[in-house]
């Protein structure tokens, strides 16, 4: 585990917590950078400024404030004028970069809506990722982590708070690692799976998909049984308007044995609707003998479940826009 504490160090420029969450279960921990490494940090196609704006749309979708402000934030430091406080404050049809509001726009309905995705082919690994990546952690982070990063102060304390914190994240995100060298050898390799194929036309993306799956995969199989896998994988598919609550939960948990109603709970409520996860649901898991190690692979399997369900419901067209990133 020390090996990935300081490559993402040295590469993230920080131990970030929406990554040290997964510790206690260090194969999810080498799955959860490798894939943002390779999404995210590493350059691409598709500019830095264009992925933050997607991952702070989606954040805003999902609820998770804390996401938000800390990719909101980076947006600043890499965009000027008003587009980005647009983006972070969800007033997305305010965004006057007609690229940037058209992926926002796309991020936000990526889980609900997806529409004709607004970029090239070529660029779908790392956009449609970045709807994956972000997915994911938002889950993971709704979960485990407090509202927002930032100190709990107002006003124009707030905002030079921000500014400053812009500054920072601008120089975290100018970091331009090569692609794929520092992850192949944290995780097996494994083959792409087919709701992955999305990703083949950037080979170093699919395979830290591909290698991050297989280890989250194999920690789900080892916490939740085969029917509390498929209730999950269900609701995914036909999750209705009432998703998350106490009805829906229960009816789905009356079909399992007591025992494994605790770590089924708190999976569909992962995938579904990651902010009612509370406190006395995780402490029901723990009363069946479940270690820190269990809660993260639990809530890791269910996130990736939903964030790739997600995004293999993306529609590729055949969209001429996009540029290289310089």
């Amino acid at each position: 585990m020390g090996t990935v504490y300081r490559r993402i160090e040295a590469e993230f420029g920080m131990l970030a917590p929406p990554l040290a969450l997964h510790s206690p279960a260090p194969a999810v921990l080498a799955a959860s950078w490798s894939i943002l490494r390779e999404v995210m940090v590493v350059p691409g196609l598709v500019p830095r400024a264009e992925k933050e704006a997607v991952a702070a749309a989606v954040s805003l979708a999902n609820n998770c404030p804390y996401c938000a402000e800390v990719h909101g934030t980076t947006l600043r430091g890499l965009v000027r004028g008003k587009d980005p406080e647009a983006i972070a404050a969800g007033r997305i049809e305010k965004v006057t970069d007609q690229r940037l509001r058209a992926l926002a726009g796309w991020a936000v309905a990526s889980a609900d809506a997806p529409g004709p995705a607004p970029f090239a082919p070529a660029q779908a690994p790392e956009l449609i990722g970045t709807v994956l990546t972000f997915h994911y952690i938002n889950r993971m982070v709704n979960v485990f982590l407090q509202e927002s990063p930032l100190p709990p102060v107002q006003g124009l304390a707030r905002d030079m708070v921000r500014r400053g914190a812009a500054r920072v994240m601008r120089r975290l995100a100018s970091a331009t690692p090569l692609p794929g060298l520092d992850t192949d050898d944290l995780l097996p390799a494994a083959p792409v799976p087919g709701d992955l194929s999305w990703a083949a036309g950037r080979p170093a993306v699919a395979n830290a998909l591909a290698r991050a799956a297989g280890a989250i995969d194999e920690g789900g199989e080892r916490r939740l049984t085969e029917e509390a896998r498929g209730l999950v994988r269900a609701a995914l598919r036909e999750p209705g308007p009432h998703a998350g609550s106490a009805p829906w939960l229960q009816e789905r948990l009356d079909t399992l044995p007591a025992r494994d109603r605790p770590a089924t709970r708190l999976a569909l409520l992962a995938a579904v609707a990651s902010f009612r996860v509370t406190d006395a649901v995780i402490a029901g898991v723990r009363t069946t003998g479940a270690d820190d190690a269990a809660l993260i692979e639990i809530t890791s399997w269910a996130s990736m479940t939903a964030a790739r369900h997600i995004a293999a419901g993306q529609e590729l067209g055949d969209h001429p826009g996009g540029h290289r990133a310089v």
